[in-house]
């Protein structure tokens, strides 16, 4: 979801130049309660959020109306509730959001093969060979945000750039519903008036490390020796930085996804403090970290793991293994050896288990024997029987724990990045 509840939005005029543009970034507003005001038009125009329990659970979205009393995504829904008390707040129904981003995303492949999805309810287009067939990357646009308005119901807010980079903040700039366009000749003035951390990728920290140094807007970068900005982010940061605030980005639009890492996180009703319990939780994420390791086709170098205590305090451990993994037992141990490396000074409030550095399965070559043998036929049999069965008929024995409370059940895992 992004930062901004919509006020101070810019568009572009209908003659607005295009001239040196060819992609396009289009993003959904409010994805996910948009399509729950599309299934219930009583919501339209009311604060909403869409999120798991009151309690416990984190805000997946939220309406422009929310937005404007300061919610915003991953904040609990209990925090949320605070801020906008009148807010409706609504379970979420993902197979409706995917049904959804499916038909959007359909409808940019209809305009060009050249789409790559960063998320549900995003996407980079390259329109530069679609030219002939429906006009200037503006006419395009035009013609993207009226196609998903007519076959969805939904409204997208569209930015038309030179670049990726560019085109992206264009996007969020104009939200919701909006277009704006940024010519490549006026690229360099557009970046100049926006804030650093409008620059993509470059997150909380390095903002203030930046500002620190009297450096707020990306203007102060442009008129900051290069030397500066390696002190402030690092020498390959500040060379991102140095180069994105000239609109120099080389990127292409990928139409192939490789994933980076897979994960499973889980919020717990109640806060945990059992390490017996903590540590069955854990042997279960890592099953099934495993198990879409396996139907990927990856196996994993690294293995990391997430503590979030009571106070939301978050700590993060990995490690490389020898080998690359994707069985089960083997991604447990790993992630019960860093877990029990973290003092449990408060109890748990979430916990994660990921798979990093994937390559794919058999990729790290045929040892002489495998130590794994006998788990990966346990993996195998898991596998099968859930297949015929579903995810929850069997489970290994382990990950039951000493006692199952039923305050301490997990709730819903933390479901895709949406804007």
């Amino acid at each position: 979801m992004g930062r901004g509840d919509g006020t101070g939005r810019v568009v572009s005029q209908d003659d607005a130049d295009d001239t040196g543009t060819r992609i396009l970034h289009v993003d959904m507003d409010a994805f996910y309660a948009s399509v729950e005001v599309l299934f219930d038009p009583s919501l339209a125009g009311k604060p909403l959020i869409v999120g798991g329990m009151e309690g416990r659970g984190v805000v997946s979205s939220a309406s422009y109306e929310a937005r404007r009393f300061g919610v915003r995504s991953a904040m609990s829904v209990g925090r949320a509730l605070q801020l906008c008390p009148q807010a409706i707040v609504v379970v979420p129904r993902f197979e409706r959001y995917s049904e959804l981003s499916k038909k959007v995303m359909s409808i940019f492949r209809d305009i060009t093969p050249l789409v790559e999805p960063l998320s549900i309810d995003e996407a980079f287009l390259d329109v530069s060979g679609a030219r002939r067939l429906w006009g200037s990357p503006g006419e395009i646009a035009r013609m993207v945000r009226r196609r998903v308005l007519e076959e969805t119901g939904l409204t997208c807010s569209v930015g038309v750039a030179a670049t990726k980079h560019v085109a992206k903040i264009a996007s969020t700039v104009s939200k919701p519903d909006g277009l704006l366009i940024v010519s490549e000749p006026d690229t360099q003035a557009f970046l100049a008036a926006r804030p650093v951390g409008a620059l993509w990728g470059v997150g909380p920290k390095a903002v203030e490390a930046l500002e620190a140094r009297g450096i707020r807007m990306v203007s102060d970068i442009l008129n900051s020796p290069r030397s500066v900005l390696d002190r402030a982010l690092g020498r390959a940061m500040g060379a991102r930085v140095f180069q994105l605030a000239r609109g120099i980005d080389p990127r292409s639009v990928q139409t192939e996804h490789t994933e980076k890492s897979v994960g499973h996180e889980e919020t717990f009703l109640e806060d945990v403090s059992d390490v017996a319990t903590l540590r069955s939780e854990f042997r279960r994420l890592a099953d099934r970290v495993a198990s879409r390791l396996r139907a990927g086709g990856w196996e994993a170098r690294t293995i990391a793991v997430k503590v979030r205590f009571s106070d939301f305090t978050t700590l993060s451990r990995s490690v490389s293994v020898p080998e690359p993994t994707n069985v089960g037992q083997r991604i447990g141990d790993v992630a019960l050896d860093l877990f029990s490396k973290i003092d449990l000074v408060q109890p748990v409030r979430l916990i994660g288990v990921r798979g990093e550095r994937l390559t794919g399965d058999g990729f790290g070559g045929l040892a002489l024997w495998d130590d794994d043998a006998e788990w990966r036929r346990v993996d195998a049999a898991l596998d099968d029987a859930r297949s015929r069965f579903g995810r929850g008929a069997v489970t290994r024995a382990s990950t039951l724990g000493p006692r199952r409370d039923v305050n301490a059940l997990p709730t819903n895992p933390r479901p895709p990045r949406e804007q």
